[in-house]
């Protein structure tokens, strides 16, 4: 088992996972997301492997079997918020077939030491309502809720 930094030899396996959290939201929303489709192009995502600011990590054990997709967000000088430097982890997958097997705690523990590295005050992310896996494993790992977005379907 090892965590790393994504490389561009991992773009295929990345397109893989991104097609099982897709089918989740899919399955999940299929008013908002399309089915057999992904977040992000293999051009898209070399061009976030190249950033400084969105480091992508991967799960490897034999094969790559899960990722954390991270962005470094920082609000300085703002009228209304303090200074503030945050990790928002954009995605977080683990393969379908090693669920269960610790690997995204493994991945998000890894999140966790690298944002504290880089002197981050939070770690933030987005989970969709209905997702009850990923927020009892969020929750899991500490996070509560932050704010909450509402919407009224028309």
């Amino acid at each position: 088992m090892k965590i790393r930094k994504a490389t561009i030899s991992d773009v295929p396996r990345l397109i893989d996972l991104l097609h099982q959290v897709n089918m989740v939201h899919h399955r999940l929303r299929p008013d908002l997301f399309k089915p057999n489709t992904t977040k992000y192009s293999e051009t898209d995502l070399c061009d976030l492997l190249m950033s400084d600011t969105s480091p992508i990590f991967v799960y490897e054990d034999v094969r790559v079997v899960g990722y954390a997709f991270c962005s470094l967000r920082e609000v300085s000088n703002d009228m209304l918020l303090n200074d503030n430097k945050t990790l928002y982890v954009d995605d977080l997958c683990v393969d379908e077939s090693v669920r269960g097997a610790h690997v995204g705690k493994a991945l998000f523990d890894h999140v966790r030491q690298y944002a504290h590295a880089v002197g981050c005050s939070s770690i933030t992310l987005n989970v969709w309502a209905g997702n009850e896996a990923a927020i009892a494993f969020y929750e899991k790992m500490g996070m509560h809720v932050k704010k909450t977005e509402m919407e009224y379907l028309l």
